[in-house]
């Protein structure tokens, strides 16, 4: 075999097993510190606003949405390979910013499945379930929806 493809086996093989234990450790962690009414709340804080700071929030603004971005190509991977593929889809989702986002959540954590799963992490963190999505009748329109 060429050591080229040889020495590219091996840090692919690494690189995804950095990844396999870096997603089972992060997306638990993420998902055990959310607040239980995630999906209930009619209007999103916006954590940007509470910084003094301007540089400091642009960066992890920046970071956060590259690290959903990393995790929601990593749950699309995960899908035909080993792995949390859905949920790690979801926990990169849950970082990124784009217009209709909070709806979008919402839709999918309709599906029981999901919540399931989700409550399913947060029990083994050692946190209360998830509540349900509140139909979206039963809330006040919201002018921004992330």
């Amino acid at each position: 075999m060429d050591p080229r493809l040889e020495a590219l086996l091996w840090w692919g093989s690494g690189l995804s097993l950095l990844c396999l234990v870096a997603t089972a450790v992060g997306v638990p962690w993420v998902v055990s510190r959310l607040p239980r009414d995630y999906f209930n709340k009619p209007r999103r804080s916006v954590w940007r606003s509470y910084g003094n700071v301007p540089r400091l929030v642009l960066i992890l603004g920046v970071l956060k949405n590259i690290v959903g971005a990393l995790l929601m190509l990593l749950g699309l991977i995960m899908l035909v390979t080993p792995g949390q593929g859905l949920l790690t889809l979801l926990v990169g989702l849950l970082l990124i910013n784009f217009p209709g986002k909070y709806r979008f959540e919402r839709w999918l954590v309709r599906h029981r499945g999901v919540l399931t799963a989700l409550n399913w992490l947060r029990r083994r963190g050692g946190q209360p379930p998830l509540d349900p999505p509140v139909p979206e009748h039963h809330q006040p329109p919201s002018p921004r929806d992330y």
